[in-house]
């Protein structure tokens, strides 16, 4: 059994369940695996996958677990905790086939359970693939304590967000404890809430994607921001105050970002795109808003290695609060080629009566939209995208 942790996940994934339940529990979604980068999968392993899955069923919020919950995500009230505490994965909600060497993989359910299955059914995927294949990691640690030691000496706060195409859990627990160890105070947590527990840390993260293209899918795209952003502000009320821009482009969200939002958000993550023309739109953003641009937070997570990390620090110089959601580069940097995948949202109803209606995202990179061709080209009409 390779997920032995209930709390094995990303913070997000449990904070937009939350939101999910308070706001649409009857809400019915789909989700479906992309094989970005084409990997041919072992004639097996579908397979064996399902049985991985299967496995996932017995997995139990621990007392433990709890308790590190309660006490260091105190945006969530006891009743969602006691719900967390019940909560079983029910594997008869991923369908899982294979053909040749591609891997096809569908969610669907009730967005406030199936929500969970993303980011540890990611790992699962990667971490299986290269036990299959029968490839070995190489020397991590030393490249590990570098990338901390240097990380340090340039002053860059970060954070962990290497779960979902990890090489294995074992990396991944070795390079968060490395990383506390080697950066002091310029590492500030992990994205995974049972690594932050082991290694009393901070769980970092806030909200995905879907959650702009549930109501960009429901809505309309050009009520889309602005009815997610008052949507997470009327659950969490001020906390976990980090929000993506790029779901339906970043210029299609600052034309929606009004005052109210820019004021009641910390700050913005930039997930695609040039990072260095993002710093210079975002701090014109908020001083032609007369908003000290230094008394907010750009969160940069799109790839990253040190030496971006380095150019984009040099080039905001101070300008603004800069960190550094780092996947990847640290949890599958061990001599392997890490898989191009992601599972997104693909439909959405709000009720299981309703319709389907497509759920489709707009990066601000082309290569990373996904969804339904048709759709998009309605999105890029409504949103006067080219």
């Amino acid at each position: 059994m390779i997920l032995k942790y209930f709390t094995d996940n990303d913070l997000y994934k449990f904070s937009v369940m939350f939101a999910i339940q308070k706001l649409y529990p009857k809400a019915v979604v789909t989700y479906r695996f992309f094989n970005r980068g084409d990997t041919v999968f072992p004639a097996n392993f579908a397979d064996i996958l399902k049985q991985e899955v299967k496995n996932m069923s017995s997995l139990k919020l621990s007392k433990t677990e709890k308790q590190f919950i309660e006490k260091r995500c105190y945006f969530f009230d006891p009743v969602f905790i006691d719900f967390l505490e019940g909560y079983t994965y029910n594997p008869d909600e991923v369908k899982i086939t294979q053909t040749g060497g591609k891997l096809n993989v569908k969610i669907e359910g009730y967005w406030y359970r199936t929500v969970l299955w993303e980011v540890p059914l990611m790992a699962l995927i990667s971490e299986l693939y290269y036990k299959l294949t029968a490839q070995f990691s190489n020397n991590f640690i030393d490249r590990t304590v570098n990338k901390a030691v240097t990380l340090k000496e340039i002053n860059a706060d970060y954070s962990d967000f290497g779960t979902r195409r990890r090489f294995s859990f074992y990396v991944h627990d070795k390079v968060v404890e490395i990383l506390k160890e080697h950066s002091g105070t310029n590492f500030k947590g992990t994205s995974n809430v049972y690594l932050a527990m082991k290694h009393n840390t901070i769980p970092i993260g806030t909200m995905p994607h879907e959650w702009f293209m549930y109501h960009g899918a429901v809505y309309g795209y050009r009520a889309a921001v602005a009815k997610a952003l008052d949507a997470w502000t009327d659950v969490f009320q001020g906390s976990l105050g980090i929000t993506l821009t790029d779901t339906y482009t970043s210029d299609n969200f600052f034309r929606s970002f009004g005052l109210k939002h820019a004021k009641l958000f910390d700050g913005v993550r930039c997930d695609s795109g040039d990072p260095v023309q993002f710093a210079d739109s975002v701090i014109d953003f908020y001083q032609r808003n007369r908003i000290d641009p230094a008394s907010k937070t750009v969160v940069y997570s799109d790839s990253l290695d040190v030496d971006k990390v380095r150019r984009i620090k040099n080039h905001v110089n101070n300008r603004i609060h800069d960190t550094y959601g780092i996947g990847t580069y640290f949890t599958n940097d061990v001599g392997v080629k890490p898989l191009n995948i992601v599972i997104k949202l693909t439909n959405v109803k709000i009720n299981p009566e309703g319709d389907y209606f497509d759920a489709i995202k707009l990066s601000d990179v082309a290569s990373k939209n996904t969804g339904d061709s048709d759709e998009i080209k309605i999105a890029k009409l409504t949103l006067r995208i080219d």
